[in-house]
């Protein structure tokens, strides 16, 4: 990976605000934290970090010398995403960390749809890990968060104690169904027409998955128009479909290691999920790690499980972690 590290400065939530829409430098946007501003069960303190130049936002709640657990959230969602499971995890003495991807959130919005690779993202998130110096972490990974952080895993392995995917993968575009007639290539093609037209409806996408329009606020908040949302319009192309698509080799390498895997490794994947479904089997199937495991379906929920079950899964991780201490 990329060591950003020697770049990375803490930035105070203090020092870092500002109250006006800002292009912090050409091509790069800030959201205004206006937006942010009263969003529902969303009560946590900002943190920051700089990062390759780009500031990352994070959460970080829960009794500082509390076993770490990193959630990292997908397409289109942001933090907020976690914001009911945090309470239940931290009430279980444990720290949570849950930041925004680079593009998505209260992160920094690079403009331009050419920043926003996979491997981008992947160093960037690696380089906020090794800044906050986290060991000993359980990652939890959903969506993007599972593409993105399984592979932050892989390559810092000493880092970690333990995984949690739930509706994600790490594809090699070898061992997808890319058929045109599969949910996921049918989720691209869709995609594919909002990048034509310039703008991805953030909000009413969660909010319809979910079935909760309240919810549309929230995931809008982070983009006062489609300037700002280069990383979610772009991402769903970012999937590797081909075994040369870009980042394919480096999923394949990340596979080799987790074959090997010997850490607790738990699938919690959804019962309605037809994107993703099936693709906890393969973990099990070929992770050491995950052998003799709980594993279990959050039933009742789709794609965004967070939203819909947020406090089962946050259950089913204590219970995870509770199982296999260090």
């Amino acid at each position: 990976m990329k060591k950003y590290s020697s770049a990375l400065l803490l930035v105070s939530s203090i020092l870092a605000s500002t109250t006006l829409a800002d292009e912090v430098r050409p091509g790069v946007l800030r959201t205004p934290n206006s937006r942010f501003e009263n969003l529902p069960g969303y009560n946590f303190s900002p943190n920051y970090a700089l990062v390759a130049g780009y500031r990352v936002h994070y959460l970080d709640d829960g009794p500082a010398d509390g076993e770490v657990i990193l959630m990292l959230h997908g397409e289109p969602s942001w933090s907020y995403l976690y914001r009911k499971m945090i309470p239940v995890l931290t009430a279980a003495g444990y720290r949570t960390i849950v930041p925004d991807l680079i593009g998505f959130g209260r992160s920094d919005k690079p403009t331009s749809m050419d920043v926003h690779t996979y491997q981008f993202h992947v160093d960037t998130q690696a380089a906020l890990v090794e800044a906050l110096e986290l060991t000993n972490v359980t990652f939890v990974g959903q969506d993007w968060g599972g593409l993105i952080g399984l592979r932050v895993v892989a390559e810092n392995a000493e880092r970690f104690a333990r995984v949690v995917v739930a509706n994600t993968g790490l594809p090699t575009g070898t061992d997808r169904d890319i058929s045109e007639s599969s949910a996921f290539m049918q989720w691209k093609q869709a995609n594919q027409a909002m990048i034509d037209r310039g703008d991805i409806p953030t909000g009413t996408l969660i909010a319809n998955s979910v079935g909760d329009p309240s919810v549309k606020d929230a995931y809008d908040a982070p983009y006062p128009d489609p300037s700002y949302k280069a990383g979610p319009l772009i991402m769903p192309q970012r999937v590797p479909i081909s075994a040369d698509y870009p980042g394919a080799a480096e999923n394949r390498a990340a596979w080799e290691i987790f074959r090997q895997w010997q850490k607790p490794f738990l699938t919690a994947f959804s019962d309605g999920d037809a994107i993703t479904a099936g693709g906890d089997i393969l973990f099990q199937e070929s992770i050491p790690g995950a052998k003799g495991q709980a594993h279990t379906t959050i039933t009742g929920a789709g794609h965004f499980l967070q939203e819909q079950k947020g406090e089962e899964l946050a259950q089913v991780i204590i219970e995870f972690i509770r199982a296999n201490p260090l």
